[in-house]
């Protein structure tokens, strides 16, 4: 499965672990592929910076280079006009639809709103998570025991 990671997404794992760290680890296990385009890369250097500044040195740079060498960066066109109402949103589903991904993970309001789009649905963290890496829950012991 190709998947497309929001910044917030990304960073959030990085710096602060959780459900969005749990996605990285998934990642690193090769459970899913990541799908990068240059405005997308773009925006984490961006924003992984200001948080080094902000929280100190994690060695932004190495964790960043490790998801381009493992990653493909594509060249993705315009979504078009009103595909969301916050046109920064724009790059990642433009990305997934470049790449075939198939969800965009984020934890961005105006993005989750939309849904789905073309096909790509877009999921919070968690969601993505419990639909996707969890394992599937077992009938056995859920149900009552009557014979």
């Amino acid at each position: 499965m190709k998947v497309v990671l929001d910044t917030n997404v990304v960073m959030s794992g990085i710096f602060f672990g959780g459900i969005p760290g749990e996605i990285l680890e998934a990642w690193r296990a090769q459970r899913f592929a990541l799908a990068l385009s240059p405005p997308i890369v773009d925006e984490y250097w961006r924003v992984g910076r200001e948080l080094e500044a902000r929280y100190g040195p994690l060695g932004i740079a190495a964790i960043l280079g490790v998801f381009l060498k493992s990653s493909a960066v594509i060249e993705a066109g315009d979504v078009g006009q009103g595909a969301t109402t916050d046109p920064d949103d724009d790059k990642f589903l433009s990305c997934a639809a470049a790449t075939a991904a198939s969800v965009v993970v984020s934890g961005d309001d105006d993005l989750l709103s939309v849904g789905a789009w073309r096909g790509i649905v877009i999921l919070s963290p968690r969601e993505f998570r419990d639909r996707h890496l969890l394992p599937p829950e077992s009938d056995e012991g859920s149900s009552p025991g009557f014979r």
